[in-house]
């Protein structure tokens, strides 16, 4: 595989608003026509495919509030207000169970917030209890089991509950380790209580430890975040998540209360993602896509090597095989051939789950063109390249004929150098794999009728 190049003159002309493509058609297209007697079908036609399950949890509270989040989440320093979500999630996770064949085991589960060790660790213990009941858990530490930490809100006692439940990996937020920056966007986080936080889990043996970093907040400089990698580096995550800040104040409240004047130009941004691509490679670390880094022996390492790499809502995965159950407010699941999506807010999770309903308010049943697009789409922003025998074969069509008009436009990526396309394959160069996003958004039929990239973030 082509080794990542960066190409500043490419990357400033592919800079436009896109997808992230952790699913196909994106939430765009969810529509309130998916109801939830459509999902109670999806759910028993799924039970007749073999696939296991995955399990998605969303646990929206947090102590304080991050001036750059886009997550859905509810502020407030009153621990107990968690109770009645609780006990609404406890009645979703029978609801949900009940759906789904008792045979079917969960290879994959998280719990993503918010600060999902915001709830006590009798809540968290209970949490797992009543997942374990109603659904069809491993037992022998073999499923990839994770959680995102607020180091700011655990303890080395936190981590070693959260192994005994049976969480083997986990994310940990960092941001940036500079104190101006930190100020600058209300994540005041020592240094210390990252290093606490890691070196508990390993102590406590979680087979796997992601860092997230974010570049484009106010402040950073190339120095800056030069020093916040070398540190980071120093720590030897097995994963980092180096995620570009996106700035979009109309659509995010909280980022309102940024100081735009303090934020790095786009000739800074790029000058520090260059310099990151760098350090990270040079480090051993390899590029996965996106925003991904890896150690060679990790598991999306090992999954990309294999062919086996996929994408969902919680970014690059393992599994593709699995039906992924969504749980908690605006948690999306994917089964059988469709997306749904929960309720967004506190209020209404509460009077749906109360009165015994589920709480799906949106989604889509995907036809066989999205099948086929998203096979495409996935296969080149996992593995950057495209057989085209393989696609012909799985979908009984002629892709030259099929996608006629997608790659003629493709010709123009081919002449600047981000692609290699002949009449078998597609290869994304060294120059491409930084703007996959773009080269994915060509085959994207719902953004080519509808150029509605302004619900997007910027590619790079």
């Amino acid at each position: 595989m082509a080794d990542i190049e960066f190409d500043t003159q490419l990357i400033k002309k592919y800079d436009i608003a896109g997808p992230r493509y952790t699913s196909y058609p994106t939430a765009v297209q969810f529509t309130p026509e998916f109801t939830e007697s459509d999902y109670r079908q999806q759910a028993a036609k799924s039970n007749h495919s073999g696939r296991d399950l995955s399990l998605y949890f969303h646990l929206p509270f947090c102590d304080t509030i991050c001036y750059y989040c886009a997550c859905n989440k509810v502020i407030t320093k009153d621990r107990s207000k968690a109770n009645p979500y609780l006990d609404m999630l406890h009645k979703e996770i029978a609801m949900q169970g009940a759906l789904f064949d008792s045979s079917r085991k969960v290879n994959q589960l998280h719990w993503g917030g918010g600060t999902p060790t915001f709830i006590s660790h009798e809540q968290m213990a209970e949490l797992m209890q009543v997942t374990r009941k109603h659904f069809n858990l491993h037992d022998d530490d073999s499923g990839e089991y994770s959680i995102e930490i607020d180091p700011r809100e655990v303890s080395r006692d936190s981590i070693k509950l959260l192994r005994d439940i049976g969480f083997n990996r986990m994310s940990l937020g960092v941001q940036d380790f500079d104190p101006a920056v930190q100020k600058a966007v209300n994540r005041i986080q020592s240094e210390e209580q990252t290093l606490t936080a890691l070196s508990s889990a390993r102590e406590f043996g979680f087979k796997s430890i992601s860092t997230d970093l974010i570049y484009g907040l106010p402040l950073q400089t190339e120095k800056s975040f030069a020093s916040t990698l070398h540190r980071i580096i120093d720590i030897s995550p097995d994963r980092i998540s180096l995620f570009n800040y996106a700035h979009m104040p109309t659509l995010f409240k909280p980022q309102r209360r940024i100081n735009e004047d303090e934020m790095p130009s786009a000739e800074i941004k790029l000058a520090i993602l260059k310099q990151s691509i760098e350090q990270l490679t040079s480090a051993g670390y390899v590029y996965i896509g996106m925003d991904h880094f890896a150690k060679p022996d990790d598991e999306l390492s090992i999954a990309q090597q294999q062919g086996k790499l996929y994408r969902n809502f919680q970014g690059y995965a393992t599994h593709a095989d699995c039906d992924l159950v969504g749980m908690g407010i605006t948690s999306i699941g994917t089964i059988d051939n469709s997306f749904a999506q929960n309720v967004k807010t506190l209020d209404e999770y509460q009077a749906l789950i109360g009165a015994g309903k589920l709480a799906v308010f949106r989604g889509v049943k995907i036809d066989q063109d999205d099948l086929l697009r998203r096979a495409v789409i996935m296969q080149l922003i996992c593995h950057f390249n495209l057989n085209f025998a393989d696609i012909e074969s799985r979908f009984s069509i002629d892709f030259d004929d099929y996608f006629s008009d997608e790659i003629k436009r493709l010709d123009v990526m081919c002449d600047d150098g981000l692609i290699e396309m002949n009449k078998q394959s597609i290869e994304v160069t060294g120059k491409g794999r930084l703007l996959i996003r773009n080269i994915c958004m060509i085959f994207d039929r719902y953004l080519n009728k509808a150029q509605n990239s302004q619900r997007f973030s910027k590619a790079i």
